[in-house]
């Protein structure tokens, strides 16, 4: 199981990033992926799930009507779209999976057992 996220970098307040996790040794048909942050000091965050299941997806308060996870089964990879950031999401940013688990929801209330290696997002005001 290997998860490698991409996409992040600097960006300005107000402007978009696509962050991507291509996964292997598995398949997007049935467990839960999820996008977790954490920022300097800070504990690590839920961000969002999806179920590749059921494609129900759970949002953080936080991310709400700001931000997108989806996924693209042919190309074993997971995608968090980003809009109107801002200097408060500045974090590291981690894709992650528990293969026993469908649910979007559970997957964000649990600390997953297989996670990627992170990509910086730094927003600037």
């Amino acid at each position: 199981v290997q998860l490698q996220a991409s996409g992040g970098g600097l960006a300005q307040a107000g402007d978009s990033l696509r962050l991507s996790c291509v996964v292997s040794g598995f398949t997007l048909d049935r467990p839960a992926m999820g996008w977790f942050r954490q920022a300097p000091g800070k504990e690590r965050e839920a961000v969002s799930c999806l179920s590749t299941w059921n494609d129900i997806t759970h949002y953080s308060d936080f991310a709400k009507n700001r931000f997108t996870i989806s996924s693209d089964k042919a190309k074993n990879t997971v995608y968090l779209e980003m809009n109107n950031l801002r200097p408060e999401d500045t974090a590291v940013y981690y894709c992650a999976t528990d293969l026993g688990l469908t649910s979007s929801y559970g997957l964000c209330h649990r600390r997953p057992p297989n996670w990627g290696q992170g990509t910086q997002v730094t927003v600037s005001s």
